[in-house]
């Protein structure tokens, strides 16, 4: 079995188990919670539409960009999720390991939410016909950076997993930035999703690159 094989699949097969189910519960993720306010003309005050008002105006659809960043995105997340697993059995430091739990819940979530997503509009979870390798994602790790990480401990562990996963961050943030030039994000549910990717991760970024400073000193 390949590597890449070897490394994809253990979060996705929860997310089998969990029946594809999106991560609000009870509700359409593609339908809006919040109020809907319409952007008033310049020296004019913005106005919160009714819902029959809100209903009235046609909400952009997904695209086939939408579909594809889901499907990569799943498959990014998850080798995050197989990093994030390595951390305990390897290292002590309080803070790696809280930092790498809180990346592992907020991943699988959002891939559970991912799924949900595509299942709820007729799209399986991965394109294995298209041209969209895990090789070509931004930001994922080859096999051999893998190998290298799995067998490292301690200290080289420390380092080498922050250096990799900002790597992994930067990727994703990336995949965002190719979304919205392919002209995908306007459906309101995916660009909402985009932006919490967007910031989230930049923030993790910033965290990371503090924690590798520190560890230098």
């Amino acid at each position: 079995m390949a590597a890449s094989a070897r490394y994809f699949g253990a979060a996705a097969a929860l997310l089998l188990a969990l029946g594809l189910t999106a991560c609000t519960p009870g509700g359409d993720p593609a339908e809006p919670s919040n109020p809907t306010v319409q952007l008033g003309a310049p020296g004019e005050p913005n106005r919160t539409l009714s819902p029959g008002e809100a209903a009235d105006i046609e909400q952009p659809e997904h695209t086939d960009a939408d579909i594809a960043f889901m499907q990569m995105m799943i498959e990014h997340h998850d080798q995050a999720v197989t990093m994030t697993g390595w951390v305990d059995d390897r290292t002590t430091d309080r803070d790696l390991r809280l930092l790498a739990e809180r990346m592992r819940i907020s991943q699988e979530s959002e891939m559970e939410f991912m799924a949900g997503w595509l299942q709820d509009r007729g799209t399986p979870l991965r394109d294995d016909h298209g041209d969209h390798s895990a090789e070509m994602m931004p930001g994922m790790l080859t096999d051999e950076q893998l190998e290298e990480l799995e067998s490292a401990t301690g200290d080289g562990f420390e380092r080498l997993f922050l250096e990799s996963m900002i790597q992994h961050h930067a990727g994703a943030l990336e995949m965002v930035a190719d979304l919205r030039t392919a002209g995908g994000g306007m459906e309101i549910t995916i660009g909402r999703f985009a932006n919490d990717v967007e910031g989230d991760q930049g923030i993790e970024i910033a965290r990371m690159q503090q924690m590798l400073a520190e560890l230098g000193t």
